[in-house]
């Protein structure tokens, strides 16, 4: 088993936060505003995964006896809906994988995808402020795990890229491409933080396992803090006017509020 962490500082103030929340992975630590900090390889054993079976309030339209369908193409929310009230977002979480796949959110919800479908979707309504997700994946010769997380604009029914990982989609995860990962990460990229939405991805880290052919991991767990931020989004995505106000650009990993919203 391989964990590749640095030491970052529980903020003050808050207990709930478990151990991983102390570590931040190598993968672009600058580059995600993370700040410097001093460490070194951490080695831990990596839980079980959790049970093969969902555990969460689903949300929307297409939900239904603890499953849900993935949206069509169709313009709008494509018959997902809104959430009522302006304290709460629906998101999508579109997991992609022959075996098996995990998220949580908080460590109380679970959200499942069984090897009986190649792609399973859920969603899910979220409070704003800051939650702790997880992505696992197990098998004993090899994971394959790809996660796509979507915000859906309340005001606009425009869909936002909030976060995308994938590792041996299609195919088997390979230590050589969590590298890769690791590299495509280190910058700013747009599937990391969509400028046109409104939640942010911080504190990304990862552990892993190693398969008997020492070239793949047995076990991977894909963690991070998902930021959702109060106001509503007022762009669609890929406008490109998304991050500026006033003619002048914001920072380019903070989202910029409605004209009728304070930050």
């Amino acid at each position: 088993m391989r964990s590749e962490v640095v030491a970052k500082a529980r903020p003050a103030g808050d207990p709930a936060r478990g151990p991983w929340w102390r570590a931040t992975a190598v993968w672009g630590t600058a580059a995600l505003g993370l700040g410097a900090a001093c460490g070194g390889t951490v080695h831990a054993p990596i839980a079980p995964p959790p049970p093969k079976a969902t555990h969460a309030v689903l949300a929307g339209g297409l939900c239904q006896d603890n499953r849900c369908t993935c949206h069509g193409d169709e313009p709008g929310d494509a018959g997902v809906g809104v959430p009522e009230g302006r304290d709460r977002k629906r998101f999508e979480l579109r997991l992609t994988s022959p075996y098996d796949l995990w998220v949580t959110v908080d460590r109380t919800a679970v959200f499942y995808k069984s090897p009986e479908r190649a792609e399973a979707c859920f969603y899910v309504d979220l409070p704003t402020g800051a939650h702790d997700v997880e992505l696992r994946a197990s098998n004993p010769d090899g994971v394959s795990a790809g996660l796509q997380i979507h915000e859906l604009g309340t005001r606009t029914r425009s869909w936002y890229d909030t976060f995308s990982f994938s590792c041996g989609v299609p195919g088997v995860c390979s230590f050589d491409e969590l590298e890769a990962n690791k590299a495509e990460y280190s910058g700013v990229k747009r599937q990391l933080f969509d400028r046109c939405g409104t939640a942010k991805v911080k504190g990304l880290s990862w552990d892993h396992g190693q398969a008997p052919d020492q070239l793949h991991p047995s076990e991977l767990v894909v963690r991070w803090t998902l930021d959702i931020y109060k106001f509503a989004a007022w762009k669609r995505h890929g406008d490109p006017t998304c991050g500026e106000r006033g003619g002048r650009r914001g920072p380019p990993d903070e989202p910029i509020p409605g004209p009728d919203e304070a930050p």
